[in-house]
């Protein structure tokens, strides 16, 4: 694992200028932030995104990520079929917070063409502003990690 607090963001083409916002915001806020692309808005497969996302956190390369398509689904549901890789599509900053508390998240995915800037912008302040909890919550996330065994 790396000792700086890196995090990955990634998206399809459904709103480059959000993440790259996103980017700026979590730099200002201490984070080494590896920016993987794209940087056109032409056409794009969210699946390689999310999945690239996820395996440098898998890797130990980045401590989170941040992803965002047109929903926040298809690139969230391709992330978390790489092993190790838990995350959640949040609009609202409770279930940001909750994710990383409850959950152990190691990924955000944001919905882009569901929630505006500064809302997106709260969202990921809440995510990364927590700290999981443990505990019976820890028994949990052992238990979602003993599926992908």
């Amino acid at each position: 694992m790396t000792e700086s607090k890196r995090i990955v963001l990634s998206s399809d083409h459904a709103d480059i200028a959000l993440r790259q916002t996103i980017a700026e915001h979590v730099a200002a806020k201490g984070w080494d932030v590896i920016d993987i692309g794209p940087t056109t808005s032409e056409s794009t497969h969210y699946p390689k995104h999310g999945e690239e996302a996820a395996r440098r956190i898998a890797s130990g390369e980045c401590q989170l990520g941040i992803i965002l398509c047109g929903t926040g689904q298809g690139i969230m549901m391709a992330a978390n079929k790489v092993k190790g890789i838990r995350c959640g599509v949040c609009s609202d900053t409770f279930s940001a917070r909750m994710i990383r508390e409850h959950n152990d998240a190691n990924m955000l995915s944001i919905g882009a063409r569901v929630i505006g800037e500064g809302l997106a912008l709260d969202i990921v302040d809440a995510f990364l502003s927590a700290e999981f909890e443990g505990g019976r919550h820890a028994t949990r996330v052992d238990m979602i990690k003993a599926i992908e065994e």
